[in-house]
Order: structure tokens, then C-alpha cells, then sequence
């Protein structure tokens, strides 16, 4: 009898899955380090409020530019090369800003680090497609809850070691995962005769995730042409604009309500921590329904319920408002889900990772300093509000066109001759 799966689903793979993990363990590090140690660095570095400012959109930014030129290094030297140059990128760019003096200094070697993220942020989904097929949803779980703690791990961690040893040698450690990160991926290369002949023999017979959606496709084409790209594109963007804004706006709305800063500081930490359950629970999930619309109009009603919440009494149920606002951004983990559900090769999910993440990020980054613009010029979060509420809509009805089951290698139009 034919075996339908293979007994040994996970043979020739444990060293590629021990390298997705410590790389999505240190796509926010450089970030995520930053800040709980930040009045340390200010008094050493001189960074003034503008270029704290400034600090603050590099990430964005950075995730967009560098983004978008992975897949271009990524078909020039191969998948596993450029993300082992990205990870002693990152690594580089931690070292070199912890011992750096000046302003320009910091922020230019922060952007460093930043660019080998960037281009991990979308050099992994098409590594997910390329060694695990057959189980992208558990795979996409499992990095996904990596990148939460990357965020959640140095809020944890960094003052406590700051005490100790210091800031410099404290932002300097956290390079450490990014160095362990480049290992497996370095076995894989050498050792990619034999790791490709055994997944392929564990692929054989591994029925993949995304076959009710078989059917003739373009080999090649523009990812700009698919309104599929797009749609992704536009609901990772409006996910990530309504993260970046609650990450720097909820400790302001809630003092300026009459609360502590400590208590609003501990109001953020679970925000950031009720990442964990939607990066574990949603992907698997994804990968078991054909149109998971459903899952983002869940989403969009968390938002909703938080914003309103919080604008009619921010103080009365905060609890219930921090939670369902945590839980909104899990359409996060989906679009990383969807990427490689919603692509046949490895070769379109580099394209279509890269197009999402950099049209995303990019879109996203204004949606910080634009809150500020409308809280100064109005005096009040009326606004404000109206404005996120607003970018719910759009991830909606980007969601209806993401959401849908076709493939992009359908939809991409074909590629002049």
C-alpha cells in the first residue's frame, strides 16, 4: 500500500527549521532593543528628540527599501547565500552602533542592522515554501511566534542586563542570535546535495497545501499586475500602519486620560505579548480553509471594538479594549501565511514577499507621524480615531481580494518577450 504521507515527515528538515527559527528570533531585535534601554543612549550618543523621532521611522523604512531588494539578490546568489549575508548584516550593524559615538554614527549603523532584517522579513516565507510545502501553516507558526519574542524577549531582558553590564555591551549581545542564525544555514549550503536528495524523497509523497487550487499558471510575470499582490499588499500595510501606531501612541492617549505611566507601560507590554496566540493559532488555520475572509473580518472587529472602546472610556475597561486591540493584528501571521498558500514555487513567493512587504512597510510608514500631525492640529483623538477606522475599511476590502483562492503565478500577467 501506498503510503499517502511520509512516515518521517520531518527527515533532512530539523537543521532548515532550527535555521527559520533563530532567523525569525532575530528580525526585531535590533528594534525591539533599542528602546527599553533608549535614556541610557541618549545621554551617550546626544540623539536629541528629532532623531529619536528619526529612530523610530528607520525600521519601517528600512523593512521597505531592503524589502524590496531582496528578491533581486535572492535570484542572484540564491536563497540560503543571501539570507546568511543578511543575518551577518544584521549582526554587523548591531555590533558597530554599540560602540559608536555619535549621532550619525548610531542611526546609520541601526539602519544597517535593519537592512539584513528587511530582507529576512521576506527571504523567509519563500525558504518556508522551498523546504516545507506540505506544512506551511505549522512552519509559519512556529516563526512567527519566533518573531514575537524577538519583540517581546529584549523589553524582557535589556534593562535588567543594562544594569549589569551596560548598554553598549548590552545592545551588542543581541547579536549573538543573528551570528547563530547564519550556522544551519551554512550546513544546508554544504551539505545541499544530500539535504535536497532527502527532502526530496520526504516530498514525494508529502501532498502539499495549496492543491485544490492546481491548475495551469504563467511560469513567469510582473507581481505588480495581480490584484492579489495588491491586495496583500495593501491589508499587510494597514495591519502594520494600526501596530506601529498603538506602539507609539497607546502610552500618550492613556497618561493624557489621567493614567500612570507605569500602568500604561504594563498596558503596552500585553499589547506586545498578545502577538503569541494569533502567531500560533492563525497560519495552521489559514492553511485549512480556501477563503479565509472570515478570519480578517474577525480581526477588523477587534480593532474596531478597541479603538471605540478606548475612545469613549479609555480608562473604564481598559483591560477588555488592550486585549481585543492585541488581537486585531494577527491578519500579520495570515499574509505570511498566504504568501506561500497563495504561490506554487519558491520563485513566486520571493516575488510575492518581497512586493508585499515592500509596498507594505512603506505604505505603513506615515501612519505614525500622520496621528501626530492630526492629534497636534486638532487638540483632540477624535480624529485620530476617525483616521483608524478608516484603515480598517481599506484592510477589509484588501482582505475580499487576498482572501480570494487563486494563485498569483494566475493572476501576474504574463512577462513580455
Amino acid at each position: 500500500m501506498t503510503a499517502l504521507a511520509p512516515r518521517r515527515p520531518w527527515r533532512g528538515r530539523w537543521i532548515v527549521l532550527a535555521g527559520i527559527v533563530l532567523v525569525g528570533l532575530n528580525l526585531r531585535i535590533a528594534v525591539a532593543a533599542v528602546s527599553p534601554i533608549l535614556d541610557a543612549v541618549r545621554v551617550d550618543v546626544a540623539l536629541t528628540d528629532t532623531l529619536v523621532g528619526l529612530l523610530a521611522t528607520i525600521p519601517v523604512l528600512s523593512f521597505a527599501v531592503f524589502g524590496s531588494l531582496a528578491p533581486l539578490l535572492a535570484r542572484r546568489f540564491g536563497l540560503e547565500p543571501t539570507l546568511m549575508a543578511a543575518m551577518v548584516l544584521s549582526a554587523v550593524g548591531e555590533i558597530v552602533r554599540s560602540v559608536t559615538d555619535t549621532p550619525a554614527g548610531f542611526l546609520g549603523w541601526t539602519m544597517i542592522a535593519l537592512a539584513g532584517m528587511g530582507m529576512g522579513n521576506v527571504l523567509l516565507p519563500p525558504l518556508v515554501k522551498r523546504y516545507f510545502p506540505d506544512r506551511i501553516g505549522p512552519v509559519t507558526a512556529v516563526y512567527s511566534m519566533a518573531m514575537a519574542f524577538s519583540t517581546t524577549l529584549p523589553a524582557l531582558l535589556s534593562v535588567p542586563i543594562a544594569r549589569q553590564v551596560g548598554w553598549r555591551l548590552t545592545l551588542a549581545s543581541w547579536a549573538v542570535i543573528g551570528l547563530l542564525a547564519v550556522v544551519p544555514w551554512a550546513v544546508v549550503i554544504i551539505r545541499s546535495a544530500v539535504v535536497r536528495s532527502e527532502l526530496a524523497a520526504v516530498l514525494r509523497r508529502a501532498p502539499t497545501q495549496t492543491s485544490a487550487l492546481a491548475g495551469r499558471h504563467r511560469a513567469q510575470g510582473r507581481v505588480w499586475r495581480s490584484p492579489l499582490a495588491w491586495g496583500l499588499a495593501v491589508m499587510f500595510a494597514m495591519n502594520s500602519l494600526n501596530s506601529y501606531v498603538v506602539f507609539g501612541w497607546l502610552p500618550v492617549i492613556l497618561t493624557g486620560s489621567g493614567m500612570s505611566a507605569e500602568a500604561a507601560g504594563l498596558w503596552l507590554a500585553l499589547y506586545g505579548i498578545l502577538a503569541l496566540p494569533g502567531s500560533f493559532v492563525v497560519p495552521p488555520l489559514a492553511a485549512r480553509m480556501r477563503n479565509p475572509l472570515p478570519l480578517v473580518l474577525g480581526f477588523a472587529v477587534c480593532f474596531v471594538v478597541g479603538y471605540v472602546g478606548l475612545m469613549l472610556a479609555p480608562l473604564d475597561g481598559t483591560a477588555v479594549w488592550i486585549v481585543f486591540l492585541g488581537v486585531g493584528p494577527s491578519a500579520f501571521p495570515l499574509v505570511l501565511a498566504l504568501l506561500n498558500l497563495r504561490t506554487r514555487t519558491s520563485a513566486g513567493a520571493v516575488s510575492l514577499s518581497g512586493f508585499v512587504q515592500g509596498v507594505g512597510y512603506a505604505l505603513a510608514a506615515g501612519g505614525p507621524l500622520l496621528v501626530g500631525v492630526l492629534y497636534a492640529s486638532t487638540g483632540t483623538w477624535t480624529a485620530v480615531y476617525a483616521f483608524l477606522l478608516g484603515t480598517v475599511v481599506v484592510l477589509v476590502l484588501a482582505g475580499v481580494v487576498a482572501c480570494r483562492p487563486v494563485m498569483l503565478e494566475d493572476t501576474w500577467g504574463a512577462r513580455p518577450h
